[in-house]
C-alpha cells in the first residue's frame, strides 16, 4: 500500500466500497467525482477477480437479444460507444465474423435479423454497420474455418479491451485523483452494525493489522464474494444473492489459418457460442459456462474444459489440429450471477442489480449482483445514484464525458506521433507504453528523465523497462511483485511469465518499498503460486 492510499484512512467516509473490480472501481470513481468521501476496500488487489479473466470483449450482448433482454442491448451498445470515445487507447473496434453452418441451431435467417436488430440499436455508432460475407468471401478473408456446411457469414463491429487490467487500474488512478483512498490487500472480516443500520467495516491487512471503517453507506461489490461478505467471518445470516458461474479459457499461439477477427462460433456439441480472440498476438479460445460453488479464487480450467474448448475449435479450424501441448497457459473466472436456481447458467440474466439492504431490513448496505465489463459505468452511475438518495444529496455523474487517465490529450493521434519521435527509448519500448499508458506512458519517460538507469530493460524477453516498474508501487497502487507483474505491467501473460526478468525486478520494486533478500525471494515465491492461476491441468490417468 503506498502512503497516498493511506491518508485520511482514520476519516469517516460517506460512502466504503467493498472490491476492486471493473464494478467497484467504477462505483468509487463516480462518487468521488460527485464530490463524496470515498474509500474502497479490497482483499486483495485491483482487477484480482473476474475482471481479469472474461473474454476481454467490451460487447453489445449480441446474445441476449435472444432472451428478449433488449434494454440490455441497447445499454450495452451505448456504453460501447462510450468506452471508444472515454478510453480509446485501451478500448478498440474489432471486426466479428458469425459463420452460417447448415448444422447451427440458429438458421442464417434468424441470425440476420438480429445482425440488423443489433445495428438499429446501436443507431448512434461510431463503427460500422454489419454486413453479410458469401461462403467464398469468407474462405478468402478466414482461410482457416471449415468449408462444410458454410453458406456465409455475418460480419459486424464490436470493442476489445486487450488489457482489462488496465482499465481498472486507471478507474482507480481517477477515483484517487478525485478524492477516493484505495486501501488493497486489506480483506473485510465484518460489517459494522448499530443496531440494523450497517455503518462501516472491520478489516484486516496484509500485516496482519485489524481496522474498522465507518461510512454512512456501505456498497458490497465484491462480485462472486458478496455473499461471503455479508455473512462475515461468523458466516451470519444472509440470504444468498450470487450464483457463480465459471468461464474457463485457452491461450494458444498463432496457427496455420488462424483467423485475424474474433471469431464468434456456435458450438457443434451443445449450442452455446464459443469465441476465437485474437490477443496479445495470440489467441484466446472460450469459454465455457459451469456452475461454480467453491471459492472463486481457486477457479481453474479443468481438464473436460480443455477438451471441450479444443474440440470446438478443431471443428471449427480443421487444418488447426490443436492439442493440449498447443496451450500456452489458461485462465478461469467466476461470473457473479443472480442465484437462480434451477435456470441454466447461459439462461441466467446478465442485467445488474443494486439492491438496497433496507428492504430486508439493513438500511446502509447496498449488494451489487450481475453486471458485465461492458456496462460498468451504468451500474457505477446507478449505485451511486442510489448512494446519493441515501445520503440525501444531489449532483448528476460526471463519469459519462470525462476521458480516462490515458486519454487526456487535445489530439491522441498527435501525441502519438510526437512520442514516438522524441522518447528516449527503443522503438518496440515506446510502441509498449503506448499501448498500456496512453498518454500516461509521459509519466514513464518522467521517471526515465530523472533516473536515467530506469530504462533498463530488466527482462531480456520483453520491451518493458525498469520506470515502469517504479511507477507500478508509486502511482498505481501496486503493493507485491504480482501485483507489478499481473496487473500493471502484464509480464505474467507473455511466452515464460516474466520469469527471466522476476529477480532482477525485484531488486528493482524492492529498492522503493525497502524489500530485504528474504522479502524478496517471498515475493518472487507468492508470484510463482498466482501463477498457478494459469495452470494446463495434467490429462486424467487412464
Amino acid at each position: 500500500m503506498t502512503t497516498a492510499a493511506r491518508q485520511g484512512s482514520s476519516a469517516p467516509y460517506d460512502v466504503i466500497v467493498i472490491g476492486a473490480g471493473i464494478n467497484g472501481l467504477g462505483i468509487a470513481r463516480d462518487a468521488a467525482e460527485r464530490g463524496l468521501r470515498v474509500a474502497l476496500v479490497e482483499q486483495e488487489d485491483l482487477c484480482f477477480g473476474v475482471s481479469a479473466w472474461s473474454g476481454r470483449l467490451v460487447h453489445g450482448g449480441l446474445r441476449y437479444l435472444e432472451h428478449g433482454d433488449v434494454p440490455l442491448v441497447r445499454e450495452s451498445l451505448k456504453e460501447r460507444e462510450r468506452l471508444f470515445r472515454l478510453a480509446p487507447h485501451l478500448v478498440k473496434p474489432v471486426r466479428l465474423i458469425m459463420p452460417f453452418y447448415s448444422r447451427n441451431k440458429r438458421p442464417s435467417w434468424l441470425i440476420r435479423i438480429g445482425m440488423l436488430a443489433y445495428d438499429v440499436l446501436s443507431f448512434d455508432k461510431s463503427v460500422a454497420w454489419h454486413r453479410i460475407l458469401s461462403a467464398r468471401a469468407v474462405r478468402e478473408r478466414f482461410t482457416g474455418m471449415s468449408a462444410a456446411g458454410l453458406s456465409g457469414a455475418a460480419l459486424f463491429t464490436d470493442g476489445q479491451v486487450e488489457y482489462a487490467e488496465r482499465l481498472c487500474v486507471e478507474l482507480a488512478i481517477a477515483a484517487a485523483g478525485a478524492g477516493a483512498v484505495i486501501r488493497t490487500h486489506e480483506r473485510v472480516t465484518a460489517l459494522v452494525r448499530e443496531g440494523d443500520r450497517v455503518v462501516g467495516v472491520r478489516s484486516i491487512d496484509r500485516e496482519g493489522r485489524e481496522h474498522e471503517i465507518r461510512a454512512s453507506v456501505v456498497v458490497n461489490a465484491a462480485g462472486p464474494w458478496v455473499d461471503r461478505v455479508n455473512g462475515g467471518d461468523e458466516g451470519g445470516p444472509a440470504p444468498r444473492l450470487i450464483g457463480g458461474s465459471k468461464g474457463s479459457h485457452i491461450i494458444v499461439d498463432a496457427f496455420p489459418g488462424a483467423p485475424t477477427d474474433v471469431v464468434y462460433y456456435e458450438s457443434q456439441s451443445d449450442q452455446r457460442l464459443v469465441l476465437v480472440i485474437p490477443w496479445m498476438g495470440r489467441y484466446l479460445i472460450g469459454c465455457t459456462d459451469t456452475l461454480f460453488d467453491q471459492e472463486p479464487d481457486e477457479a481453474r480450467a479443468e481438464v473436460d474444459e480443455i477438451d471441450y474448448l479444443l474440440g470446438e475449435a478443431n471443428t471449427l479450424m480443421p487444418e488447426a489440429k490443436l492439442t493440449r501441448d498447443d496451450i500456452l497457459f489458461t485462465y478461469s473466472g467466476v461470473r457473479p450471477l443472480p442465484y437462480v436456481p434451477g435456470v441454466p447458467e447461459w439462461k441466467i440474466p446478465r442485467s445488474h442489480i443494486v439492491l438496497d439492504h433496507a428492504k430486508k431490513g439493513q438500511p446502509g448496505l447496498l449488494s451489487i449482483v450481475g453486471g458485465k465489463l461492458t456496462t460498468y459505468r451504468q451500474l457505477a452511475e446507478d449505485a451511486t445514484d442510489d448512494v446519493m438518495r441515501l445520503l440525501g444529496r444531489k449532483g448528476g455523474t460526471v463519469s459519462k464525458e470525462v476521458p480516462f487517465p490515458g486519454a487526456r490529450a487535445a489530439d491522441l493521434e498527435a501525441f502519438r506521433a510526437d512520442f514516438l519521435a522524441s522518447a528516449p527509448v527503443d522503438a518496440d519500448t515506446a510502441e509498449r507504453l503506448l499501448d498500456l499508458y496512453g498518454v500516461r506512458a509521459e509519466r514513464v519517460l518522467d521517471l526515465v528523465r530523472r533516473e536515467p538507469e530506469l530504462a533498463e530493460r530488466f527482462d531480456p524477453q520483453s520491451p518493458a523497462i525498469a520506470a515502469e516498474l517504479v511507477l507500478a508501487v508509486e502511482e498505481e497502487f501496486a503493493v507485491t511483485l504480482a501485483d507489478v507483474f499481473a496487473r500493471r505491467v502484464l509480464l505474467a501473460f507473455e511466452p515464460g511469465h516474466g520469469r527471466a526478468g522476476v529477480e532482477r525486478a525485484a531488486l528493482i520494486i524492492g529498492d522503493r518499498l525497502g524489500w530485504d533478500t528474504a522479502e524478496r525471494e517471498a515475493q518472487i515465491a507468492e508470484y510463482e503460486r498466482w501463477l498457478d492461476h494459469l495452470r494446463v491441468p495434467a490429462p486424467a490417468a487412464r
